[in-house]
């Protein structure tokens, strides 16, 4: 069958797009990134992720300690981090993040937490190796740091399960003498540690600058997501009276499971693709609330995204 065909309107169309086409040609590369960055921003917020493979958009900043000032203490800075950092494996029952350790730090991931086990020194979650030890850990970690000298990385370790009383002699014997390493009881500043991997202590491990937990008994346990989501907004609000952060660094969860209450389906997975949302809105609206905006210490998550790991870094 033969087509009419409106050739007026197809020169108008092609004149269209050869003028759209020379707009671009003339554009600063700044003008066309943060042109492509808007125009992901409107298509989807990327808060969370369950994708194994790292895409870092062209505009994204993996180094973005760089900007802070050298006199800002740690316990003063708004940290992106991950609950269970490396349980990548056990199903929907243990499973809590999709990037490897190596791609949680190019995403901006600054706070990591280790469940360590065993003379091997074997990272789990739960009674499930995840396929990693602790050296191995920090030997990428280190790796990272030598590329990027800004960036500075908080590690908290919690001995788990066999040999659990002997863990952390064994890990001091890895990090004690590093001088990678800060190990010191002391808030440092920002310059005092770029380029370096500063421990938190904890309960039985007793190295690196104090920790205080938001979380009381058993709140990762989640029976109702909006009761979580009530739970987390209370947490967070406390991490800005500069008490808490006098002589620690805060640590907020976003994480849980309903697992233990036979909930399968409010599993870490399922709660963080209802929670990382309410998260960024909740970050959002309180970044407009405020001038300066308000320090929320570490914020751990399960499967977070790119926009809403630098939602949280943007607070800095």
């Amino acid at each position: 069958m033969w087509h009419c065909i409106d050739l007026e309107s197809t020169r108008l169309q092609l004149d269209s797009n050869v003028q759209c086409i020379q707009a671009i040609h003339f554009c600063s590369p700044d003008f066309i990134l943060i042109l492509i960055h808007r125009l992901h921003s409107s298509i989807q917020q990327q808060v969370f992720n369950d994708n194994k493979t790292l895409h870092l958009p062209a505009y994204y900043t993996t180094g973005w300690m760089e900007t802070l000032d050298d006199e800002t203490l740690i316990s003063d800075i708004t940290i992106p981090g991950t609950h269970e950092s490396l349980a990548l494996y056990g199903g929907f029952i243990a499973k809590c993040q999709a990037w490897s350790l190596e791609d949680q730090l190019k995403a901006g991931i600054r706070f990591f937490d280790f469940r360590v086990s065993g003379e091997n020194l074997h990272i789990k979650h739960g009674p499930i190796y995840q396929r990693t030890t602790f050296p191995e850990a920090l030997k990428t970690i280190k790796t990272f740091l030598s590329k990027y000298t800004w960036e500075t990385v908080l590690v908290r370790v919690k001995p788990v399960h066999f040999l659990k009383e002997k863990v952390p002699n064994l890990v001091a014997k890895k990090i004690e003498k590093d001088p990678a390493c800060w190990v010191s009881g002391a808030i440092p500043k920002i310059g005092e540690v770029r380029g370096k991997i500063v421990f938190v202590q904890k309960n039985a491990f007793r190295l690196g600058i104090r920790l205080y937990e938001t979380d009381e008994h058993n709140d990762y346990i989640v029976t109702n997501v909006e009761k979580k989501k009530e739970k987390i907004s209370k947490h967070l609000n406390a991490t800005t009276c500069e008490q808490y952060r006098a002589e620690r660094v805060v640590l907020s969860y976003s994480s849980g499971t309903g697992i233990p209450r036979l909930r399968p389906y409010i599993n870490p997975k399922g709660l963080a693709k209802q929670i990382n949302p309410w998260l960024y809105k909740h970050l959002d609206d309180e970044s407009k609330k405020t001038n300066p905006k308000p320090c929320f210490g570490v914020i751990a998550m399960d499967f977070p995204g790119l926009d809403l790991i630098k939602k949280i870094t943007e607070f800095n």
